[in-house]
Protein backbone atom coordinates (compact mmCIF):
# COMPACT_ATOMS: atom_id res chain seq x y z
CA UNK A 1 0.00 0.00 0.00
CA UNK A 2 1.49 3.22 -0.82
CA UNK A 3 2.25 5.44 2.10
CA UNK A 4 0.04 9.08 2.10
CA UNK A 5 2.84 11.70 2.36
CA UNK A 6 3.01 14.35 5.23
CA UNK A 7 1.83 16.88 2.89
CA UNK A 8 -1.39 15.00 2.07
CA UNK A 9 -2.06 14.21 5.59
CA UNK A 10 -2.14 17.87 6.72
CA UNK A 11 -4.30 18.77 4.35
CA UNK A 12 -6.48 16.66 5.55
CA UNK A 13 -6.55 17.84 8.77
CA UNK A 14 -7.35 20.96 7.22
CA UNK A 15 -9.91 20.15 5.32
CA UNK A 16 -11.53 18.03 8.62
CA UNK A 17 -10.91 21.56 10.67
CA UNK A 18 -13.08 23.55 7.93
CA UNK A 19 -15.77 20.52 8.07
CA UNK A 20 -15.90 20.63 11.53
CA UNK A 21 -16.36 24.58 11.39
CA UNK A 22 -19.01 24.57 8.67
CA UNK A 23 -21.31 21.94 9.95
CA UNK A 24 -21.35 22.99 13.31
CA UNK A 25 -22.09 26.69 12.74
CA UNK A 26 -24.80 25.42 9.77
CA UNK A 27 -26.24 22.53 11.54
CA UNK A 28 -29.22 23.79 14.56
CA UNK A 29 -32.97 24.21 15.18
CA UNK A 30 -32.33 26.45 12.25
CA UNK A 31 -30.15 24.79 9.18
CA UNK A 32 -27.84 27.43 7.37
CA UNK A 33 -26.59 26.12 3.93
CA UNK A 34 -22.54 26.67 3.62
CA UNK A 35 -22.75 29.30 0.80
CA UNK A 36 -25.13 31.46 3.19
CA UNK A 37 -22.76 31.38 5.95
CA UNK A 38 -19.87 32.39 3.96
CA UNK A 39 -21.80 34.98 2.74
CA UNK A 40 -22.72 35.82 6.38
CA UNK A 41 -18.95 36.39 7.59
CA UNK A 42 -18.01 38.57 3.96
CA UNK A 43 -20.97 40.92 5.01
CA UNK A 44 -19.75 41.27 8.54
CA UNK A 45 -15.90 41.66 7.53
CA UNK A 46 -16.15 43.05 4.57
CA UNK A 47 -19.03 44.60 4.36
CA UNK A 48 -20.05 42.97 1.57
CA UNK A 49 -23.93 42.53 -0.13
CA UNK A 50 -25.86 39.25 1.58
CA UNK A 51 -27.60 37.24 -0.43
CA UNK A 52 -31.21 37.84 -2.04
CA UNK A 53 -32.55 35.33 0.74
CA UNK A 54 -30.83 35.51 3.79
CA UNK A 55 -32.78 37.12 6.63
CA UNK A 56 -32.15 39.57 9.98
CA UNK A 57 -32.70 36.35 12.41
CA UNK A 58 -30.51 34.23 10.20
CA UNK A 59 -27.12 36.32 10.64
CA UNK A 60 -28.14 36.94 14.50
CA UNK A 61 -27.84 33.43 14.80
CA UNK A 62 -25.27 32.31 12.78
CA UNK A 63 -23.10 35.41 14.11
CA UNK A 64 -23.98 36.17 17.36
CA UNK A 65 -24.88 32.90 18.46
CA UNK A 66 -23.65 30.01 16.76
CA UNK A 67 -19.99 31.25 15.28
CA UNK A 68 -18.30 32.59 19.12
CA UNK A 69 -19.73 29.03 20.18
CA UNK A 70 -17.81 26.82 17.71
CA UNK A 71 -15.14 29.43 17.84
CA UNK A 72 -14.44 28.89 21.64
CA UNK A 73 -15.31 24.90 21.41
CA UNK A 74 -12.26 24.92 18.68
CA UNK A 75 -9.87 26.97 20.76
CA UNK A 76 -11.00 24.77 24.05
CA UNK A 77 -10.20 21.65 22.49
CA UNK A 78 -7.16 22.73 20.95
CA UNK A 79 -5.61 24.46 23.87
CA UNK A 80 -6.95 21.09 25.95
CA UNK A 81 -5.09 18.88 23.33
CA UNK A 82 -2.21 20.79 23.63
CA UNK A 83 -1.60 20.52 26.99
CA UNK A 84 -2.40 16.60 27.12
CA UNK A 85 0.52 16.15 24.13
CA UNK A 86 3.09 18.27 26.55
CA UNK A 87 2.03 16.17 29.67
CA UNK A 88 2.13 12.86 28.42
CA UNK A 89 6.13 13.89 26.83
CA UNK A 90 6.83 15.44 29.83
CA UNK A 91 5.47 12.69 32.27
CA UNK A 92 6.23 9.63 30.05
CA UNK A 93 2.93 9.02 31.04
CA UNK A 94 -0.18 8.02 28.22
CA UNK A 95 -2.64 8.63 30.68
CA UNK A 96 -0.95 11.86 31.79
CA UNK A 97 -2.78 15.19 31.22
CA UNK A 98 -3.10 19.00 33.70
CA UNK A 99 -5.94 17.37 35.35
CA UNK A 100 -3.76 15.10 37.16
CA UNK A 101 -1.90 18.04 38.41
CA UNK A 102 -5.05 19.07 40.21
CA UNK A 103 -6.01 22.02 37.96
CA UNK A 104 -9.47 21.13 37.11
CA UNK A 105 -9.98 20.43 40.65
CA UNK A 106 -8.65 23.74 41.96
CA UNK A 107 -10.38 25.66 38.45
CA UNK A 108 -13.76 24.03 40.03
CA UNK A 109 -12.90 24.48 43.96
CA UNK A 110 -12.35 28.14 43.13
CA UNK A 111 -15.41 28.52 40.34
CA UNK A 112 -17.90 26.91 43.69
CA UNK A 113 -16.34 29.70 46.53
CA UNK A 114 -17.92 32.26 43.79
CA UNK A 115 -20.95 30.60 43.08
CA UNK A 116 -21.88 29.11 47.11
CA UNK A 117 -20.71 32.61 48.15
CA UNK A 118 -22.29 34.88 45.76
CA UNK A 119 -19.78 37.18 45.46
CA UNK A 120 -19.95 39.91 42.82
CA UNK A 121 -17.31 42.44 41.79
CA UNK A 122 -18.89 45.13 39.26
CA UNK A 123 -15.80 45.60 37.59
CA UNK A 124 -15.34 41.89 36.74
CA UNK A 125 -18.61 41.30 36.25
CA UNK A 126 -19.21 37.86 34.27
CA UNK A 127 -15.44 37.73 34.38
CA UNK A 128 -14.95 37.09 38.07
CA UNK A 129 -16.19 33.38 37.61
CA UNK A 130 -13.48 32.75 34.77
CA UNK A 131 -10.55 34.92 36.94
CA UNK A 132 -10.73 32.90 40.01
CA UNK A 133 -10.70 29.62 38.45
CA UNK A 134 -8.31 30.45 36.25
CA UNK A 135 -6.39 31.81 39.78
CA UNK A 136 -7.36 29.08 41.92
CA UNK A 137 -6.55 26.34 38.88
CA UNK A 138 -2.82 27.59 38.33
CA UNK A 139 -2.28 28.23 41.87
CA UNK A 140 -2.72 24.55 42.89
CA UNK A 141 -0.45 23.36 40.04
CA UNK A 142 2.55 25.43 41.64
CA UNK A 143 1.38 24.09 45.11
CA UNK A 144 2.31 20.86 43.09
CA UNK A 145 5.69 21.74 41.69
CA UNK A 146 6.78 23.89 45.00
CA UNK A 147 5.65 20.53 47.39
CA UNK A 148 7.12 18.00 44.60
CA UNK A 149 10.81 20.24 44.37
CA UNK A 150 11.00 19.90 47.90
CA UNK A 151 10.36 16.07 48.18
CA UNK A 152 12.73 15.44 45.49
CA UNK A 153 15.21 18.36 43.95
CA UNK A 154 15.28 16.44 40.78
CA UNK A 155 11.50 17.15 40.30
CA UNK A 156 11.04 13.01 38.68
CA UNK A 157 8.26 11.77 36.94
CA UNK A 158 6.79 9.83 39.36
CA UNK A 159 7.32 12.49 42.40
CA UNK A 160 4.91 15.04 40.30
CA UNK A 161 2.31 12.75 39.43
CA UNK A 162 2.06 11.05 42.75
CA UNK A 163 1.78 14.73 44.47
CA UNK A 164 -0.60 16.12 42.02
CA UNK A 165 -3.33 12.79 42.25
CA UNK A 166 -2.81 13.76 46.16
CA UNK A 167 -3.81 17.51 46.54
CA UNK A 168 -6.32 16.80 43.02
CA UNK A 169 -8.18 14.22 45.83
CA UNK A 170 -7.91 16.72 48.65
CA UNK A 171 -9.24 19.29 46.69
CA UNK A 172 -12.05 17.32 45.49
CA UNK A 173 -12.85 16.27 48.96
CA UNK A 174 -13.41 19.87 49.55
CA UNK A 175 -14.95 20.58 46.90
CA UNK A 176 -17.81 17.68 47.66
CA UNK A 177 -18.32 19.03 51.27
CA UNK A 178 -18.84 22.59 49.80
CA UNK A 179 -21.80 21.17 47.86
CA UNK A 180 -23.35 19.38 50.53
CA UNK A 181 -23.25 22.41 52.68
CA UNK A 182 -24.47 24.66 50.01
CA UNK A 183 -26.91 22.46 48.68
CA UNK A 184 -29.27 25.05 46.86
CA UNK A 185 -26.38 25.78 44.78
CA UNK A 186 -26.10 22.48 43.54
CA UNK A 187 -26.56 22.26 40.03
CA UNK A 188 -25.13 24.75 38.63
CA UNK A 189 -21.89 23.87 40.54
CA UNK A 190 -23.16 20.35 38.70
CA UNK A 191 -23.52 21.79 35.28
CA UNK A 192 -20.27 23.64 35.39
CA UNK A 193 -17.84 21.22 36.39
CA UNK A 194 -19.56 19.03 33.13
CA UNK A 195 -19.00 21.69 30.82
CA UNK A 196 -20.96 23.90 28.13
CA UNK A 197 -20.17 26.64 25.73
CA UNK A 198 -23.18 28.00 25.99
CA UNK A 199 -23.48 31.61 25.95
CA UNK A 200 -20.41 32.49 24.81
CA UNK A 201 -19.42 35.59 22.90
CA UNK A 202 -16.98 36.97 20.75
CA UNK A 203 -15.43 38.21 23.93
CA UNK A 204 -14.86 35.46 25.36
CA UNK A 205 -13.52 34.31 21.54
CA UNK A 206 -10.83 36.71 21.30
CA UNK A 207 -9.41 36.04 25.05
CA UNK A 208 -9.27 32.35 24.27
CA UNK A 209 -8.01 32.56 21.12
CA UNK A 210 -5.00 34.71 22.95
CA UNK A 211 -4.33 32.02 25.03
CA UNK A 212 -4.28 29.37 22.32
CA UNK A 213 -2.05 31.44 20.07
CA UNK A 214 0.52 32.45 22.80
CA UNK A 215 0.52 29.26 24.45
CA UNK A 216 0.87 27.07 21.19
CA UNK A 217 4.12 29.21 19.87
CA UNK A 218 5.52 29.04 23.49
CA UNK A 219 5.11 25.63 24.36
CA UNK A 220 6.51 25.20 20.30
CA UNK A 221 9.60 27.12 21.18
CA UNK A 222 10.69 23.67 23.41
CA UNK A 223 9.86 21.61 20.72
CA UNK A 224 13.72 20.47 20.21
CA UNK A 225 13.78 19.89 24.17
CA UNK A 226 10.70 17.52 24.38
CA UNK A 227 12.06 15.43 21.67
CA UNK A 228 15.11 14.90 23.11
CA UNK A 229 12.98 14.00 27.01
CA UNK A 230 11.41 11.24 25.28
CA UNK A 231 14.93 9.39 25.32
CA UNK A 232 14.79 9.99 29.43
CA UNK A 233 16.01 12.48 31.65
CA UNK A 234 19.04 11.37 31.91
CA UNK A 235 20.18 10.88 28.04
CA UNK A 236 18.60 14.48 27.56
CA UNK A 237 20.33 16.23 30.32
CA UNK A 238 23.54 14.66 28.83
CA UNK A 239 22.55 16.63 25.43
CA UNK A 240 22.20 19.83 27.43
CA UNK A 241 18.88 20.37 28.29
CA UNK A 242 18.28 21.56 31.73
CA UNK A 243 15.64 19.43 32.78
CA UNK A 244 14.62 20.52 35.75
CA UNK A 245 13.72 24.26 34.34
CA UNK A 246 12.65 22.79 31.03
CA UNK A 247 9.60 20.93 32.99
CA UNK A 248 8.86 23.83 35.23
CA UNK A 249 8.26 25.70 32.60
CA UNK A 250 6.22 23.37 30.28
CA UNK A 251 4.12 22.16 33.56
CA UNK A 252 3.32 25.77 33.63
CA UNK A 253 2.18 26.45 30.21
CA UNK A 254 0.48 23.46 29.71
CA UNK A 255 -1.73 24.30 33.57
CA UNK A 256 -1.79 27.49 32.20
CA UNK A 257 -4.06 26.05 28.31
CA UNK A 258 -5.79 23.54 30.49
CA UNK A 259 -6.78 26.41 33.04
CA UNK A 260 -7.71 28.91 30.53
CA UNK A 261 -10.14 26.07 29.07
CA UNK A 262 -11.71 24.82 32.56
CA UNK A 263 -12.39 28.29 33.93
CA UNK A 264 -14.15 29.44 30.54
CA UNK A 265 -16.27 25.92 29.84
CA UNK A 266 -16.26 24.23 33.10
CA UNK A 267 -14.32 20.58 32.70
CA UNK A 268 -14.20 18.70 29.45
CA UNK A 269 -12.50 15.43 30.03
CA UNK A 270 -11.17 12.70 27.37
CA UNK A 271 -9.86 15.52 24.42
CA UNK A 272 -6.77 15.86 26.53
CA UNK A 273 -5.84 11.85 26.34
CA UNK A 274 -7.33 10.60 23.38
CA UNK A 275 -6.62 13.11 20.19
CA UNK A 276 -2.83 13.29 21.13
CA UNK A 277 -2.35 9.69 21.00
CA UNK A 278 -4.10 9.96 17.40
CA UNK A 279 -1.94 12.93 15.96
CA UNK A 280 0.75 10.93 17.17
CA UNK A 281 -0.35 7.82 15.34
CA UNK A 282 -0.91 10.09 12.39
CA UNK A 283 2.18 12.20 12.33
CA UNK A 284 4.64 10.87 14.84
CA UNK A 285 6.40 11.96 18.01
CA UNK A 286 8.11 15.02 16.93
CA UNK A 287 6.87 17.58 18.71
CA UNK A 288 7.15 20.51 15.86
CA UNK A 289 4.33 18.55 13.93
CA UNK A 290 2.97 17.18 16.87
CA UNK A 291 2.13 20.09 19.00
CA UNK A 292 -0.22 22.15 15.88
CA UNK A 293 -1.74 18.71 14.44
CA UNK A 294 -3.00 18.04 18.27
CA UNK A 295 -4.19 21.95 18.26
CA UNK A 296 -6.16 21.46 14.85
CA UNK A 297 -7.36 17.86 15.41
CA UNK A 298 -8.72 18.91 19.62
CA UNK A 299 -10.27 21.83 17.65
CA UNK A 300 -12.22 20.17 14.98
CA UNK A 301 -13.19 16.95 17.08
CA UNK A 302 -14.62 19.59 20.20
CA UNK A 303 -16.90 21.58 17.63
CA UNK A 304 -18.51 18.72 16.47
CA UNK A 305 -18.68 17.49 20.29
CA UNK A 306 -20.43 20.74 20.92
CA UNK A 307 -22.35 19.91 17.90
CA UNK A 308 -23.51 16.70 19.20
CA UNK A 309 -24.21 18.22 22.67
CA UNK A 310 -26.67 20.54 21.36
CA UNK A 311 -28.50 19.02 19.01
CA UNK A 312 -29.24 15.45 20.08
CA UNK A 313 -31.96 16.25 22.61
CA UNK A 314 -32.89 19.55 21.44
CA UNK A 315 -34.30 21.73 22.79
CA UNK A 316 -32.78 20.01 25.87
CA UNK A 317 -28.66 20.56 25.92
CA UNK A 318 -26.49 17.88 27.20
CA UNK A 319 -23.24 18.66 28.70
CA UNK A 320 -20.55 18.22 26.30
CA UNK A 321 -18.26 16.74 29.09
CA UNK A 322 -20.50 13.64 28.69
CA UNK A 323 -20.78 14.18 25.05
CA UNK A 324 -16.22 13.67 24.78
CA UNK A 325 -16.34 10.80 27.63
CA UNK A 326 -19.42 8.87 25.74
CA UNK A 327 -17.17 9.25 21.86
CA UNK A 328 -13.28 9.79 23.53
CA UNK A 329 -13.71 6.10 26.17
CA UNK A 330 -14.29 3.51 23.88
CA UNK A 331 -11.99 5.30 21.01
CA UNK A 332 -9.36 5.57 22.93
CA UNK A 333 -9.92 2.13 23.91
CA UNK A 334 -9.84 1.25 20.59
CA UNK A 335 -6.19 3.62 19.65
CA UNK A 336 -4.47 1.66 22.45
CA UNK A 337 -5.92 -2.03 21.89
CA UNK A 338 -4.91 -1.50 18.15
CA UNK A 339 -1.74 -0.43 18.96
CA UNK A 340 -0.65 -3.56 20.94
CA UNK A 341 -1.80 -5.90 18.37
CA UNK A 342 0.98 -4.38 16.31
CA UNK A 343 3.68 -4.96 18.92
Amino acid sequence: MRKIGISTKIALVAAFVVFSIIISIGAGSVSVRPGDIVSIIGNKLFNLPLGGDIIDSTVSIVWDIRMPRVFSAFAVGAMLSISGAVMQSLLQNPLASSYTLGVSSGASLGAAIIIVSEISIPVLGLFLLPITGFAFGLATVLIVIFFSSRLDSNLRNHTIILFGMVLSLFVNAILTMLSAYFSQHIQRLTLWTMGTFSGRKWIHVALLMGFFVVGMIAVLAFHRDMDLLNFGEEQALAMGVDTKKVKFILLLLSSMLTGASVCFTGIIGFIDLTVPHIARKIFGSSHGMLIPMSAFLGGGFMALADLLARTVLAPREIPVGAITALVGAPFFLWVYLSGRKKV
